[in-house]
């Protein structure tokens, strides 16, 4: 089994930062990809961006340019930097480790809110 654990989250006003942080602890193994997703009230959970442990990285085009999203292998961490934040990007953040449909694993969630 595998826990994520996600810390960071809160409030911030409009173009300010916030860095979000998971550790992942359990049976982990190579090749996996790990990142965040977020879902605000009333909408569907959406990527944010992911990074695959050799480093490939994909974002949602909405957070291209002011997100970044980093990771230690061997921490099992994965951080994501949220720069120059607006309302819209106010949801609950989750932290996610994939190996395959059977085995995809989610944290908590950590709430980010952004007013204007």
């Amino acid at each position: 089994q595998v826990q994520l654990v996600e810390s960071g989250g809160g409030l911030v006003q409009a173009g300010g930062s916030l860095r979000l942080s998971c550790a992942a602890s359990g049976s982990i193994f190579d090749f996996n990809t790990m990142g965040w997703y977020r879902q605000a009230p009333g909408k569907q959970r959406e990527l944010v961006a992911t990074i695959t442990s050799a480093n490939r990285i994909n974002y949602a085009d909405s957070v291209k340019d002011r997100f970044t999203i980093f990771r230690d292998n061997a921490k099992n961490t994965v951080d994501l930097q949220m720069n120059n934040l607006k309302p819209d990007d106010t949801a609950v953040y989750y932290c996610n480790l994939f190996y395959n449909k059977y085995q995809n694993f989610w944290g908590q969630g950590t709430q980010v809110t952004v007013s204007s």
